[in-house]
């Protein structure tokens, strides 16, 4: 299926400087290049190096689900950037094991809060003061549809952290609104990154079946996606960029589900 370009201001985000955490794949990496794509100086941030197709304007390697990794980010963004006007906090996942919660340890849970909550909790501390200073920035943190519609198998503790990670947000939301700062949550379904391509690729391979068969099972495993087909990380990016923008300058303390239906309550 062809799929139509959105179309963007080029100059909307013109002498904005924008965080980006987990920017060089899937959702993150689409949501570099649309905020790069409309003017904005994006800084982004990853485990491994940045791609050689990637280009950004600064590029810090760190673990952000460790202290250490988050001081390393904050030391180069502030005297890189001098601070920031966007920050999108989308570093997430597990690497819990499958086995449902008697399977998961301490160091499991411990793992995907650090990556799922208090990375984002470390790094709102250190950028909040110089946005509240200047009056006005916008942080959005990239949650899950799994706060709604925990998966218990293999992800019962990541489903908790996004959980957390939604509560914290709308306080935060109440505390920075009233000085300028907007706060908002988006909570992705499944959305399909060349890494969840990857997964297709090898749950094909391993049932004899083709990736359209594997991509469906996928679907059902989550009660089925209304739409048909999973999210794509531009679809995620874009939405990203509306809610960044003046457009949605009374949009705050919000959580946006961009999950093609896959919830099936209001």
């Amino acid at each position: 299926m062809s799929v139509r370009p959105f179309s963007f201001d080029p100059t909307e985000f013109a002498g904005k400087r924008a965080l980006v955490t987990g920017g060089t794949q899937g959702m993150g990496e689409a949501i570099v290049r649309r905020l790069a794509a409309g003017g904005a100086t994006v800084v982004t941030t990853a485990r491994s190096p940045v791609p050689e197709r990637q280009a950004v304007e600064l590029f810090v390697q760190a673990d952000i689900s460790t202290r250490e990794g988050v001081d390393k980010l904050l030391r180069e963004v502030l005297n890189g950037l001098g601070g920031v006007d966007i920050v999108v906090n989308n570093v997430g996942g597990s690497s819990a094991p499958g086995g449902g919660v008697l399977a998961l340890s301490d160091d499991d849970w411990q793992h995907t809060i650090d990556t799922n909550l208090f990375a984002a909790v470390r790094l709102d501390r250190g950028l909040l003061p110089g946005m509240l200073e200047q009056g006005s920035g916008v942080i959005i943190h990239i949650s899950s549809i799994q706060r709604r519609l925990p998966l218990f198998q293999a992800t019962l503790a990541y489903a908790a952290a996004k959980a957390a990670l939604t509560t914290y947000s709308k306080g935060l939301s109440k505390e920075v609104g009233p000085r300028g700062v907007r706060v908002n949550t988006i909570a992705p379904g499944f959305i399909e990154t060349t890494a969840a391509q990857r997964l297709i690729a090898r749950l094909a391979v391993q049932s004899g079946a083709d990736e359209s068969t594997a991509r469906q099972g996928l679907m059902d495993s989550l009660g089925g996606i209304p739409i048909g087909r999973p999210g794509r990380p531009d679809e995620v990016a874009e939405l990203v960029a509306f809610l960044v923008s003046d457009r949605a300058a009374s949009i705050h303390g919000s959580e946006y589900v961009i999950d093609g239906g896959t919830v099936p309550a209001v």
